[in-house]
């Protein structure tokens, strides 16, 4: 049994990057392939032992609420026709009772403001923090991967991977003090730093388990950077007591809050799937050689 139970789903943001797609239609429920962005963050969640799922939502976003309820008549509808293959699909979007809490962030205050308003509903206990936009291709996911680290480890740990140095500056970095595999030991966080300053190459990316103590913390905090209450503001607030660790996960992250990133996600995962990887990757194919031609 999993001693991560709890995750928390930062998903108030208005998806600018996006527009005019999010006017009507939440930025985490625009779909990769054919599911929604939400989707693939709970399922690696699920994968990872989670059994409570918080939303930290805001308004307008009624169609990502839709989305995990109970489809009554629709399922009768495809029950009735036997189309059990569509009814299987549905699956996923089911929540066992009481599983998912959605509660409101009125202001967009920062990541760290969105963690802050899950602190009853997260209790004395260490949680997991899954931003969707970050999506990641791997089996079992990153969260799993954390899990099972953070099992011996304790304290804060941050999912991270290698970047080219030219690259930091769009990027929360670890300051390094000792490396041993896949764990990083940290003396904080560093956030978008230049080239030239850079403590290391290890970005953060969006997977965080954090004890409960990160609460404190952000509760003692003014804001930050653009008036913002910044999480690694928080973490760096703790680094003498809880300890900060960085993970280097297994896997493929793909940066679905930009427009570019959302497309080669939606290339590598139709890619990866025996039902569209082989036409599609025809298609790519036949396409590049005619751009080439042209």
């Amino acid at each position: 049994m999993t001693h991560i139970r709890t995750a928390v789903f930062p998903v108030a943001g208005m998806g600018t990057r996006f527009l005019p797609a999010t006017k009507s239609v939440p930025k985490e429920m625009l779909t990769l392939v054919d599911r929604p962005l939400i989707q693939y963050a709970v399922d690696e969640a699920r994968k990872a032992g989670i059994e409570q799922f918080i939303f930290v939502s805001a308004a307008g976003k009624g169609a990502l609420e839709d989305y995990f309820d109970t489809a009554a008549a629709l399922e009768m509808q495809l029950k009735a026709k036997g189309k059990t293959e569509a009814l299987d699909a549905l699956a996923p979007t089911r929540m066992p009772e009481g599983a998912l809490s959605i509660l409101r962030q009125a202001k967009p205050l920062g990541l760290g403001h969105a963690v802050r308003q899950a602190k009853r509903l997260v209790g004395d206990e260490a949680f997991a923090v899954l931003l969707p936009d970050d999506v990641i291709m791997h089996p079992a996911g990153a969260l799993a991967q954390m899990v099972e680290a953070h099992r011996a480890q304790g304290g804060h740990m941050v999912a991270t991977m290698d970047v080219p140095r030219a690259n930091v500056s769009s990027y929360g970095v670890l300051d390094v003090s000792q490396q041993k595999g896949r764990i990083s030991q940290a003396r904080g966080l560093v956030e978008k730093p230049r080239p030239d300053v850079a403590p290391s190459t290890q970005a953060i990316v969006g997977r965080y388990i954090l004890e409960p103590s990160i609460f404190d913390r952000l509760d003692a905090l003014g804001p930050g950077a653009g008036g913002e209450l910044q999480l690694t503001d928080a973490i760096n607030a703790d680094v003498n007591t809880a300890g900060v660790t960085g993970y280097r996960f297994d896997g493929e992250r793909f940066d679905c809050g930009s427009v570019q990133g959302f497309v080669q996600a939606t290339a590598a995962f139709a890619l990866a799937r025996e039902d569209l990887g082989i036409d599609f990757s025809a298609f790519i194919e036949a396409r590049t050689a005619q751009q080439k031609a042209a």
